[in-house]
């Protein structure tokens, strides 16, 4: 193999790929990429997908292309196995999502017309995908909703799968109301002690919760990321000042800890 591709600053797609190769090759390639698998190496396309995610919520340009760039090599990774098994290689996996982007979208490469609502498109996008999955043999409604999104994530697409049948609450007061009783559930099962009932109630509450949000409209998956940063953007605050006054986290009272915290909070309101 000539090495004249691997060193070009500019050969795109095909340099990326023959680095790949050239990393998985059982004779001259790398240990350590020789000896991963596809579960090997799924951890790491999530992980990756979640830093993409993480560089555009903070608006960090100049991190995004090397967000983009460590996931697409997930993918290409994926493709050079897929070559080495002949299962698919790079081409056939653009091939594919190139075929299903033609086929989705009959009103831009079709003659549909392009006269339609975002929301008739999406309409449309769901009816698309739910002939897909028939044709792949997933004939109940919630097949093909992935094992591994994240719980939140995926307890929001199972509800939106059955809602679509009409397994929904057409109110959101209901919902509230059902917040109210699985929280006494959980109350009653904390009392026992038992670590799995906990567990279960405390399952049937958040999946509740899911369901409120999405009946407000809410992505509940963002809106627990919107808190997470809130919290640790005020408990920083918060350290930062203990730090300043000669202390910390671990030697304070919880009553200067909820003092600051306060103050955090209403600083932030302030801005």
């Amino acid at each position: 193999m000539s090495d004249s591709l691997i060193f070009d600053p500019k050969g795109g797609m095909p340099r990326l790929l023959e680095i790949m190769a050239r990393l998985r090759d059982p004779d001259s390639g790398c240990p350590w990429d020789i000896e991963q698998t596809w579960e090997t190496i799924a951890p790491y396309t999530i992980e990756e997908a979640y830093e993409v995610a993480d560089a555009i919520e903070r608006e960090a340009w100049d991190e995004l292309k090397g967000e983009l760039g460590d996931l697409l090599l997930q993918v290409v990774y994926f493709a050079q196995m897929g070559t080495e098994e002949e299962r698919f290689d790079f081409a056939a996996i653009a091939d594919g999502i190139s075929d299903k982007m033609v086929s989705r979208h009959p009103h831009v490469f079709g003659d549909e017309s392009r006269d339609k609502s975002a929301e008739q498109q999406t309409r449309d996008w769901e009816v698309q995908k739910a002939a897909e999955r028939e044709a792949k043999g997933e004939a109940r409604v919630l097949d093909g909703v992935a094992m591994g999104l994240p719980a939140l994530m995926r307890a929001q697409k199972l509800q939106k799968r059955a809602a679509r049948v009409g397994f929904d609450w057409n109110n959101p007061k209901l919902v509230l109301a059902k917040i109210v009783e699985e929280a006494q559930e959980l109350a009653e099962a904390a009392e026992t002690a038992d670590a799995d009932a906990i567990e279960d109630e405390m399952g049937d509450l958040l999946f509740v919760v899911v369901n409120l949000a999405r009946h407000l409209g809410v992505d509940s998956e963002k809106a627990l990321r919107r808190t997470n940063g809130k919290f640790t953007r005020r408990f920083n605050a918060l350290e930062g000042d203990l730090h300043n006054q000669g202390s910390s986290p671990a030697e304070a009272t919880l009553e200067e800890m909820d003092r600051l915290w306060d103050a955090a909070k209403a600083a932030e309101r302030r801005d």
